[in-house]
C-alpha cells in the first residue's frame, strides 16, 4: 500500500479501476498509445480520445474520428483531416513529442446544443462517516472543443436540471443514483491501494443509451466548477470536508463559465 495521497498517472488509475468487478464495465477501453494501438482502436470504435499519461485541465487531450476524406483530429479549437492513419499518427507523434500518451475509446455522449456534456462527481472522506458524495456538477464543452474542462472555457450547469433536460426526469434520477454508487465504489477501490487518500473527483459521461462511463479519476480535484453554480451548498460542503483533512482552496476561478440552474 502506498502512503501517497495523490496519483498523477492516468494509466495507473485506469488499471486500478479495471481491477474492480463492480467498475470495469464502466471504464472505456484504454491502451498505451502506439501506432498499432491507435489503429486497432480506431478500427473497432471509429472515435477515440488521446490524452497525456501525466496532465490535467484537459491540456493535450485530442479527439480523433472518422471523417469524409480520412481521419479528423480535434485539437483544442482546431480541426485537421488526414487521408491515412499513417499520416495521422505521424502528425500525432510530432505533436506530442516524447510524452507518454493513452488512447481511449470515444464515447458518444449526450450533448447540449451539439456540445459534449460530462459530470464532475466529488467524493470525500469525513472523519466519522466515511466516504460521501459532496458535489455533482455538469460541464458543457466550449464551442468547437472536445473537452469540457472549465479551464478550457467549459460552462458549468446544475447536474440534476441538465440531466432532466437531456435524459428525461426518470432517467435523471437513476443516473444521479448511479453516479453516487460509482463514486463510492471508486473511493473504496482507491482506498485499498492509497489508504491516505481523502478525496476524488470522477469525470463521468453518459452515452446516448443512458449508460454511465468513468472517463477519468482525479485524486486532487479542483472545486472551481462548483463556484459557478447558483446553489453554493455543494461548494460549502466540499470546503468543509476538505478542512477536516487539512486542505484549503484558493478558488481563483476565472475561466469556467456559468451555465445555468
Amino acid at each position: 500500500m502506498s502512503k501517497r495521497t495523490t496519483e498523477s498517472s492516468k494509466w495507473i488509475k485506469t488499471k486500478l479501476l479495471e481491477g474492480s468487478a463492480a467498475l470495469v464495465r464502466h471504464i472505456p477501453a484504454t491502451r498505451r498509445l502506439t501506432s498499432s494501438s491507435l489503429g486497432r482502436m480506431l478500427s473497432r470504435y471509429g472515435m477515440v480520445y488521446i490524452k497525456p499519461v501525466f496532465g490535467s485541465c484537459g491540456v493535450g487531450v485530442m479527439r480523433i474520428e472518422r471523417a469524409r476524406g480520412g481521419w479528423a483530429v480535434r485539437d483544442g479549437a482546431k480541426r485537421r483531416v488526414f487521408a491515412s492513419r499513417a499520416d495521422l499518427f505521424g502528425w500525432v507523434r510530432k505533436r506530442i513529442g516524447r510524452k507518454p500518451y493513452l488512447v481511449q475509446r470515444g464515447i458518444h455522449v449526450l450533448r447540449l446544443r451539439g456540445r459534449p456534456i460530462d459530470y464532475r462527481v466529488v467524493v470525500q472522506k469525513g472523519r466519522k462517516k466515511g466516504w460521501k458524495v459532496t458535489g455533482v456538477a455538469a460541464r458543457v464543452a466550449s464551442p468547437r472543443k472536445a473537452v469540457t474542462n472549465g479551464s478550457q472555457g467549459g460552462s458549468i450547469y446544475a447536474a440534476r436540471s441538465l440531466l432532466r433536460r437531456t435524459a428525461g426526469k426518470k432517467q435523471a434520477k437513476k443516473l444521479l443514483s448511479r453516479f453516487g454508487s460509482m463514486a463510492h465504489a471508486t473511493a473504496k477501490r482507491f482506498e485499498r491501494s492509497y489508504p491516505r487518500m481523502k478525496e476524488l473527483g470522477l469525470d463521468i459521461a453518459v452515452d446516448r443509451r443512458k449508460r454511465a462511463w468513468i472517463i477519468e479519476v482525479n485524486t486532487r480535484p479542483d472545486p472551481c466548477p462548483f463556484t459557478r453554480l447558483d446553489d453554493r451548498s455543494m461548494l460549502r460542503r466540499i470546503i468543509r470536508y476538505a478542512r477536516g483533512y487539512g486542505r484549503t482552496y484558493a478558488l481563483n476561478c476565472t475561466k469556467a463559465r456559468r451555465g445555468g440552474g
